[in-house]
């Protein structure tokens, strides 16, 4: 079984075990949550929505709250001296998809487990380390 569903205004395509990177959502890390937003529900039996299909639901864990890689954004106009040289990072939270569930309550499950990872402490760890092998090298 697999869903189409719709979070922070773009739609994804997801199935039970599958991660997936989402716009920033404001929910704790290794939290549980439903999402209801489903657009389409697929498998067996097809149910698309008007807007939404009623009663469906995806079950997802946050997994991860970080922000992408940096994106450099340079603009230039010829012979007119014009350079402008800025950078992005845009914030996105990781889900686990644990279940769906169709709106006859048949509940397709997953057999593995999320793997949650909590960035801020991996960020303070790799500076323990450096510092670490800084005053080694002193």
């Amino acid at each position: 079984m697999y869903a189409i569903i719709r979070t922070g205004g773009k739609q994804y395509t997801v199935k039970p075990g599958d991660v997936v990177q989402v716009e920033k959502l404001e929910n704790d890390l290794g939290s549980e949550f439903e999402i209801n937003d489903i657009l389409l529900l697929g498998g067996d039996k097809t149910h698309v929505g008007q807007p939404v299909v009623k009663n469906a639901k995806v079950t997802v864990v946050v997994t991860k709250q970080a922000r992408t890689r940096k994106v450099i954004v340079f603009k230039k106009k010829r012979r007119h001296s014009f350079r402008k040289f800025k950078t992005h990072k845009q914030s996105f939270t990781e889900l686990f998809v644990k279940s769906i569930t169709s709106p006859e309550g048949k509940t397709v499950k997953t057999d593995q487990e999320p793997n949650v990872v909590d960035m801020a402490a991996k960020r303070l760890e790799k500076i323990d380390i450096l510092s670490r092998l800084f005053k080694e090298t002193e």
